[in-house]
């Protein structure tokens, strides 16, 4: 039986621990908005985030926002029990460890932006978990892209709390991707921490500095440029402030 959908964002709610976050609001888009586009993850592991980032940075000064590219994610879940339609939404990074192969799909999102962002993902590129709308939301662990985007089934399924009765099997309007536990985190990555980075990075030019987790908050499917990617990896290696 496969789960319930639980990864939604069609309003999605903003983090609880977030104080600038807005009022919640539907962000529907044009179908015809285009996709980011996204590149394949280098294997291994980032060290040094910040290095990487001064390199990059050197190597070309114009920094245009034009030639930015994603090749990593962040993925929005809800660890903690709340009933949407009748269905709890919960699943926590626990849940996906407890899967057959510790694999599933990643359902249940109805936002055209995070949906096309969920059809630019390719095999292998990984994303880090992010327990969200919880009493301390952060990143826990990290998963890889097992499968590419193909149709959501839940948007045809009339029981699920996710179900689009305008989206035809011919033409479907959703997606998802399948996913795949990699590791935890070597501790958990709080928001509060990340924020504290952000808003310096904004002052000094740093990494995280257009972070789109605080610039467009509510989106449930982010996507992360390698630098953001390699400086928030590179934060579970510090002690906790």
């Amino acid at each position: 039986m496969p789960w319930p959908s639980r990864k939604r964002d069609k309003a999605a709610v903003a983090d609880k621990k977030e104080p600038d976050a807005k009022m919640a609001k539907t962000e529907e888009t044009s179908d015809k908005e285009e996709e980011e586009k996204s590149t394949k993850a280098p294997a291994g592991t980032s060290k040094s985030g910040w290095k990487n980032w001064k390199k990059t940075k050197e190597s070309d000064p114009g920094g245009e926002e034009s030639k930015i590219t994603y090749c990593h994610w962040l993925l929005k879940s809800e660890p903690e029990s709340r009933l949407e339609k009748g269905v709890d939404v919960k699943f926590s990074i626990d849940d996906l460890k407890a899967q057959p192969n510790q694999t599933t799909f990643w359902d249940g999102v109805r936002n055209y932006q995070a949906r096309n962002f969920l059809r630019a993902m390719k095999l292998g590129q990984q994303a880090f978990f992010y327990h969200s709308n919880c009493k301390e939301p952060g990143i826990v662990g990290i998963v890889k892209i097992v499968k590419e985007a193909y149709p959501d089934h839940t948007q045809f399924d009339q029981k699920d709390p996710h179900y689009d009765s305008s989206s035809r099997k011919e033409n479907p309007k959703w997606s998802m991707v399948d996913v795949q536990f990699v590791r935890m985190t070597k501790r958990f990555i709080p928001l509060s921490e990340i924020k504290a980075h952000h808003l310096a990075h904004k002052a000094d030019g740093g990494p995280l500095k257009n972070m789109m987790l605080f610039t467009r908050q509510r989106l449930s499917i982010q996507p992360l440029t390698q630098e953001e990617f390699d400086f928030v990896l590179s934060l579970e290696e510090e002690k906790p402030h």
